[in-house]
């Protein structure tokens, strides 16, 4: 399939935090560097810099962040502040709060519910902006929610924040925090080779509620944030083949068909991932091809 010319409206879109978007957005992990918020190469920023403002150009207006995706040298925040600000109305800009890395890059305890406005207003002073359309509550092993999701709704009630979503969560964490405020997204690790029951439950709930679903590591599977994944299935080798396009492709366009609130948020610093990972939003897979993707995945663990 040629990419060239594919924008990201080829994937539809779906409404977010009270913006239209489109299904395919962008991940800033990979900005920081070759190994994203552990301390890998610096990325070069001024190609960072380029393929975020090339990304705006193809129709991408949702940005997946944090303030603590940085490396030795780069942080995501201050990249997308220097190549986006002022920003385009439309854009959707997500952030996480809740994990914890010192200066040095090394992770802390999870954040406490008391700690976690510092968290909301160093990603508003890392990004220049006065309110975050929306944030995650990144899970951290807790066995409840309540308390942390509720700080949040305290900040958003402040005006700080404008919508809520939760990360890394189960079904019953999403009720949870649904007996307190809205939740409008949730992200959570879901690729074709890495089933988790859990997970496709809260898919399932997510879709009954229209509540968006926002898989991580979809192109990476089990390789998480080390690297795309760089062994693939015969089948998707072969569904590849047969429409002329890469596996990566293959692997974001079967995320996208699990549902109309699934949306994907690949990330890259090199311009011409960026042009493909797009490009997969206008790859149709048949049912056939769906039901051979879908075998892979197998039992779950």
């Amino acid at each position: 399939m040629t990419s060239e010319t594919i924008t990201a409206d080829a994937a539809g879109t779906w409404k977010l935090a009270g913006l239209t978007v489109s299904r395919i957005g962008f991940g800033a992990m990979r900005l920081t560097g070759s190994a994203a918020f552990h301390l890998g190469t610096p990325s070069d920023r001024d190609r960072s810099i380029a393929v975020l403002r090339r990304a705006i150009e193809l129709g991408v207006n949702h940005i997946d962040t944090a303030a603590f995706y940085f490396s030795q040298l780069r942080s995501a925040n201050e990249i997308i502040n220097a190549a986006l600000a002022p920003y385009p109305d439309d854009l959707l800009i997500a952030v996480k709060v809740g994990p914890f890395r010192d200066y040095h890059g090394e992770w802390g305890t999870s954040a406490r519910p008391d700690q976690l406005r510092g968290h909301v207003e160093e990603n508003l002073r890392q990004l220049g902006r006065d309110h975050l359309d929306l944030v995650y509550l990144r899970r951290m092993r807790q066995e409840s929610v309540a308390e942390h999701f509720g700080a949040l709704a305290e900040l958003r009630e402040a005006g700080l924040i404008r919508h809520l979503a939760l990360s890394d969560v189960e079904p019953r964490h999403l009720a949870e925090a649904q007996a307190i405020a809205p939740v409008v997204s949730v992200q959570n690790r879901y690729a074709l080779d890495d089933p988790n029951p859990d997970t496709d439950e809260v898919l399932r709930l997510c879709g009954e509620q229209g509540i968006a679903f926002v898989p991580f590591y979809a192109v990476a599977g089990k390789s998480g944030p080390r690297a795309a994944a760089d062994h693939h299935d015969a089948a998707v080798r072969a569904v590849a083949e047969a429409h002329g396009a890469s596996p990566a492709q293959v692997r974001l366009a079967w995320t996208l068909h699990q549902g109309p609130h699934v949306l994907a948020i690949p990330g890259t610093s090199n311009p011409d991932h960026l042009v493909e990972n797009l490009a997969a939003g206008a790859l149709r897979l048949t049912d056939e091809e769906l039901r051979r993707l879908g075998a892979l995945r197998g039992p779950s663990d």
